[in-house]
């Protein structure tokens, strides 16, 4: 199993964004040593006293210069706010800072009305599946500077290596960014920290919408990848307490009140009124957890059992993990279990 991340730059207790985003560099630097296929950060937008990852294509470039060979990309840019245009100018700066290595994970989502306004976003999109569609053309037309003679952007240019230009991904929580994915032949993740009961079926919505050669960038056969939060520890019952902020921060988003950071561990468990229970080894058929936890063993067969589940072959870890040391370790034991080779 290959495995990869999505880090959110969470605000550390009592810290700055200037912390946040120096945990983030220390956290890619780890998950190249420890073997991680590739190391993707977030954009979110109106919560910056929580989460200090509002601009990927920015962070992206700090992250080229202090790794050297592992994949770096956008979990995700959110194109619904952007010009495709500019979106591929952005990538193609980063893959002149890191040559061939550069992942442009397209996805969408809208923020709250305020946010959306001062982002200039349109919220009343008649058709949104073919905007997002085009989008995602458009953005790779350019990177790949595929569009025909005679288009009105055939001559525009952008910045790029000699290298492999970005590879886009497209990334979503539902069946119908999966059948996107499939209908331009693109790469797929699956965020099943967002909604993991549409996961079976989005991913198999992608493969049978599976078009290979649509565009430039389209893969010859389906590659999915599922995003989900994990996290490990030594013990199972430890791996749980170390769950516990994801499990109380999903409690808060349900009620409409996140707060201004993520709880501790003993804070989120004072939330839940108790540690969550350990996950199992094995789950029930019907069961797709947004979060999981456990030792080693526990974790490879969790993760085993889940990507064996949907088809497919990488896993993406995001974690709510307060501290960052035990986010770390919780990274180093995730690697540990699924046998990653460690680069040299």
């Amino acid at each position: 199993m290959e495995l990869s991340a999505v880090d959110l730059s969470p605000i550390p207790a009592g810290g700055t964004a200037a912390d946040a985003f120096s945990n983030t560099v220390a956290t890619a630097e780890q998950a190249e040593r420890l073997g991680y296929s590739r190391f993707w950060v977030a954009e979110h937008h109106g919560r910056a006293e929580r989460l200090a990852g509002t601009t990927p294509e920015v962070l992206l470039g700090r992250l080229a210069a202090a790794t050297e060979d592992i994949r770096l990309g956008s979990g995700a840019v959110l194109l619904n706010h952007y010009s495709p245009f500019k979106v591929a100018e952005a990538f193609g700066t980063l893959d002149g800072l890191a040559p061939g290595r550069i992942d442009a994970g397209l996805g969408r989502a809208n923020g709250s009305p305020a946010a959306d306004r001062a982002l200039g976003t349109d919220r009343g999109v008649e058709n949104p599946n073919e905007d997002h569609e085009e989008r995602i053309r458009a953005v790779v037309n350019h990177l790949y500077d595929a569009f025909p003679d005679g288009h009105p952007y055939a001559n525009l240019s952008i910045p790029r290596s000699d290298a492999a230009p970005p590879a886009p991904w497209v990334l979503g929580s539902s069946p119908a960014s999966g059948e996107i994915a499939g209908a331009l032949g693109l790469p797929y993740c699956f965020a099943a920290f967002i909604r993991p009961g549409f996961a079976e079926r989005a991913l198999a919505a992608y493969r049978e919408a599976f078009e290979p050669e649509t565009l430039p960038a389209s893969l010859d056969e389906p590659r999915g990848t599922l995003a989900i939060n994990a996290v490990a520890a030594e013990t199972d019952e430890a791996a749980a307490r170390r769950r516990a902020p994801a499990e109380a921060v999903y409690r808060r988003m349900q009620r409409g009140t996140l707060g201004d950071g993520t709880p501790s561990v003993e804070e989120a468990i004072d939330e839940l009124g108790g540690a969550p229970d350990p996950t199992p080894e094995t789950l029930d058929p019907d069961e797709f957890p947004r979060s999981v936890s456990g030792s080693p063993k526990t974790i490879a067969s969790v993760l085993s059992e889940l990507a064996d589940r949907v088809g497919v072959d990488e896993v993406m870890v995001q974690h709510t993990v307060p501290d960052h040391d035990d986010a770390l370790a919780s990274h180093a034991l995730l690697a540990e279990a699924v046998g990653l080779d460690p680069r040299e």
